[in-house]
């Protein structure tokens, strides 16, 4: 997850040429749309904005819905690369505004899976609140745990609880009560039970003799103010790499009844 609001397109943005795989592509990704949003299932390994490498990223991509104007949808917040799931775009302008006002007032609610290792986490449910300070390392960003009072100290809360486990991993649902960057994966990393295939905070790349593909972290749930005055809720199926793990590690179907709500 990223707590970073996406940037602000300029002015007089160009628009990008697509090609009709990459519309065909962008278009396959909608899970709901309507005159105000467009909600899509990100896949992993797509940069929401600003990546680094040689492709479009979805951001790029959201010219497959340009208008005949030149209106295209507007990000309202991002995934990390490797994080798949809900992603929500604006329409409009006007959208795009309340939309915003809504994700700064924290009346957005975010909810991930993620498998981590080893087994469950002790507590297998609560909250984690523990601060974060950002470190470099050369060109990358780190998040660490902080003590409170640190002067660079972001103050982090996280709700998570258990829905099922086997004495080598666990799957997750975490909800994140603010937005750092990185949050998610160093909360649970502080509790011993990193998410699986994040080596930037130890996650293991193996599980049960099962090779981990990537960061197994998925934003499955959002739910949102809408435009037209209701409470929207969006969800994205697991993607089939992480629900194939799932099911290998034992965590298909096997739900823990004692999970802290």
């Amino acid at each position: 997850m990223s707590p970073r609001p996406p940037r602000k397109a300029k002015a007089h943005e160009a628009p990008i040429t697509l090609t009709p795989e990459e519309i065909a592509f962008t278009r396959g990704l909608v899970i709901h749309q309507d005159p105000h949003v467009i909600a899509l299932n990100k896949p992993p390994g797509l940069s929401s904005q600003g990546g680094r490498i040689n492709a479009n990223t979805l951001d790029e991509l959201l010219w497959a819905f340009a208008t005949a104007g030149g209106n295209r949808p507007r990000l309202v917040h991002r995934l990390d690369r490797d994080t798949s799931g809900v992603i929500l775009t604006a329409r409009t302008k006007p959208a795009a505004s309340f939309l915003g006002k809504a994700m700064i007032a924290k009346r957005f609610r975010k909810t991930y899976l993620a498998i981590v290792a080893p087994g469950a986490p002790s507590p297998k449910g609560g909250v984690i609140e523990a601060a974060l300070r950002r470190e470099s390392i050369g060109r990358e960003a780190y998040m660490r745990v902080t003590e409170p009072e640190h002067p660079d100290a972001e103050s982090a809360k996280t709700r998570y609880r258990t829905l099922a486990a086997t004495p080598e991993a666990a799957l997750m649902e975490v909800s994140p009560e603010t937005g750092r960057m990185h949050q998610l994966r160093v909360h649970m990393a502080s509790l011993g039970r990193p998410i699986v295939g994040d080596v930037r905070y130890g996650g293991a790349l193996t599980v049960g003799g099962h090779p981990v593909p990537r960061l197994m972290l998925h934003a499955v749930k959002l739910s949102y103010p809408h435009p037209d005055g209701q409470t929207a809720t969006i969800e994205a199926p697991m993607p089939a790499d992480m629900a194939q793990l799932a099911r290998a590690l034992g965590l298909a179907g096997n739900p823990q009844p004692d999970a802290a709500p």
